[in-house]
């Protein structure tokens, strides 16, 4: 981990395309400036977890969604063969 001292107004550079202004401190609080490409997503850390989570669990398919969407292909198609556990 790298640990810098910035004074207010004073910034931080990562690679070419990415700023980080200290803009205000108030008691132990600071307000940050982020300057980055739209494609560059920020987030605070506890809401890049509940995003994380959220992705992880909207993949999971569970076996009786898996057998329903191969009954629907099964009735479109006879030829597909259904899945065996």
């Amino acid at each position: 981990m790298l640990i810098l001292t910035r004074k207010l107004g004073e910034r931080i550079t990562i690679g070419d395309d990415i700023t980080i202004t200290l803009l205000e401190i108030k008691g132990t609080q600071i307000k940050l400036g982020i300057e980055a490409p739209k494609s560059i997503s920020i987030h605070r850390q506890e809401i890049y977890e509940r995003i994380r989570k959220e992705n992880l669990n909207s993949s999971e398919v569970s076996a009786s969604d898996l057998s329903e969407a191969t009954s629907i292909f099964t009735s479109i198609d006879p030829r597909i063969n259904s899945i065996e556990d």
